[in-house]
């Protein structure tokens, strides 16, 4: 089911969801969406905030992920959206926060106006605030990794493609399967580490064969699981978050890589050594 889209105030207040891997992983990736949002137009503001309870939710203990949700659902109350630089923590606001309070019709009343007004990074700037272009350098060749929350539940597919298209010395090519899962999936990948290693190992011979020196994503948690692939596969293939490379902001090494290596483009090689995405993201606990 698509997400109704409504004209956006002239000025619209967003929220910027963080997410916790971007606040202990990533920062970068926060003050890239941030420019985004500001150079659209919106006034942004980022609350105080926590996880968004999915890993909770997807562990089956509903109770904590309603309390983290409903911590939420306030911090965020006087936004006029709440815009999240990660397919899989927006799905689950949108999705799942109103189900968790089934026997309270005030709340669900209020999970389901948060819903309403959370959004993907790249599918607000498009679908909201009407953006065709962003004003960002990038020389090289990329190719997109499809995350499933982004895809499945916030629809997110063309967006991020179109704003790529506007980055000047950008050229975007696809690999096989760009929309099959990575094999990260939060806890799934300690669970079933096993299994994820055999998913993302499919996924990193797809980026392989595409022969684009660097890829893109719009979660975290997927691009940490394929750096570290990519790593211990000694593949010499940047990984970046998408908004990184729209705001022009690329100055920090690929994810993954040491905090000496710089980043002067789309082939410079991924680090040796990155340890396993895996137990990092968990220990974060979410899944993006």
């Amino acid at each position: 089911m698509s997400h109704p889209s409504r004209p956006a105030p002239q000025r619209p207040r967003v929220g910027l969801l963080v997410t916790c891997l971007v606040d202990l992983m990533r920062p970068s990736v926060g003050f890239a969406a941030a420019k985004l949002l500001e150079d659209a137009g919106c006034v942004v503001e980022v609350p105080p905030q926590t996880c968004c309870g999915q890993p909770a939710f997807n562990s089956g203990d509903r109770r904590t992920a309603a309390d983290l949700a409903l911590a939420m659902i306030r911090a965020f109350r006087h936004c006029d959206y709440v815009v999240a630089p990660s397919g899989s923590c927006a799905g689950m606001a949108r999705r799942h926060y109103p189900e968790l309070f089934p026997d309270d019709p005030e709340l669900q009343r209020e999970a389901r106006a948060f819903a309403d007004r959370t959004w993907e990074l790249t599918s607000f700037l498009v679908d909201v605030m009407g953006v065709t272009a962003v004003k960002a350098r990038f020389e090289g060749t990329a190719t997109y990794h499809d995350s499933c929350a982004g895809l499945r539940e916030m629809q997110v597919h063309d967006q991020p493609r179109r704003l790529l298209a506007s980055v000047e010395g950008l050229t975007l090519t696809e690999m096989a399967d760009a929309d099959v899962c990575c094999g990260f999936g939060g806890t799934f990948a300690v669970k079933y580490g096993e299994i994820s290693d055999a998913i993302v190992s499919e996924k990193t011979a797809r980026i392989r064969e595409s022969g684009a020196p660097m890829v893109l994503a719009g979660d975290l948690g997927c691009l940490m699981n394929i750096a570290g692939k990519l790593s211990r596969q000694g593949a010499a293939v940047q990984v970046r978050h998408v908004a990184e490379v729209l705001a022009g902001m690329t100055g920090a090494p690929p994810v993954g890589a040491p905090a000496a290596q710089t980043a002067t483009g789309a082939g410079a090689p991924a680090a040796a050594g990155t340890r396993d995405a895996a137990p990092a993201a968990a220990g974060a606990e979410a899944r993006s």
